[in-house]
């Protein structure tokens, strides 16, 4: 077994949802911001639940997914995509929390349960790819036996995780009641969009069958659109 454990992951996870708790009510100046609490509880809960069942079923995948960002990237191109993807990551919680603070624009609370739910199904999507494909590393490279998996969510899409990561991102400023959160989408979807087809021009230059895999499924992110 690798040398991933509850044990070291835990502090990391908390660490991490700290973070976000203090990103989010610092942001919105305070601590009665019942969509901050309940985003976090869905992002908190979901990723536990996700990183548990890698622990148990794959701690292969899961040491692959500990390691990320962009220090972690090989490439310059790659660097450059992840650091302003993080920037843009920080901005989805905070443009929606400063919205909060300052009363910019009202999301229905309706619609902010619905997002909550549509986060719980892009996870809930993400842990499908992850048990369709093993390989699916946070950074871009090829690890030794590495395959082409066209099963499952590759079937139809050669990039279902960020297909699912594009509609959850998407889904978080509106389940943290900010209409103005969605604007930073606008750069980051062509980030996301850059890095995949770099990422596609790597695999396909360093993972054999992955052209002809190209051929077979020829959507990118959507059936029958890109």
């Amino acid at each position: 077994m690798n040398d991933v454990s509850l044990k070291k992951l835990l502090p990391e996870l908390i660490g991490l949802f700290a973070f976000i708790a203090l990103l989010v009510f610092g942001s919105a100046g305070s601590v009665r911001y019942w969509q901050g609490w309940l985003f976090l509880a869905t992002f908190c809960a979901s990723t536990l639940a996700i990183t548990l069942y890698l622990l148990k079923y794959d701690p292969e995948l899961l040491q692959r997914r500990s390691t990320g960002g962009p220090a972690a990237e090989r490439s310059t191109i790659q660097k450059i995509i992840m650091s302003l993807a993080s920037i843009c990551f920080l901005a989805l919680l905070v443009v929606p929390a400063l919205d909060h603070r300052y009363r910019w624009s009202t999301v229905p609370g309706a619609l902010s349960l619905c997002a909550d739910l549509l986060l719980v199904g892009c996870f809930a999507y993400i842990l499908k790819v992850f048990r369709a494909n093993s390989f699916a590393a946070a950074t871009i490279a090829v690890a030794p036996g590495q395959r082409v998996v066209s099963t499952g969510p590759y079937a139809h899409v050669r990039h279902p995780m960020y297909a699912a990561g594009l509609v959850l991102l998407a889904a978080l400023p509106v389940s943290l009641g900010s209409w103005w959160g969605l604007l930073v989408m606008i750069p980051l979807v062509p980030l996301i969009v850059w890095r995949l087809v770099d990422e596609e021009a790597f695999l396909t230059a360093n993972l054999a069958g992955y052209g002809a895999y190209r051929e077979r499924v020829k959507y990118r992110l959507m059936p029958f659109l890109w």
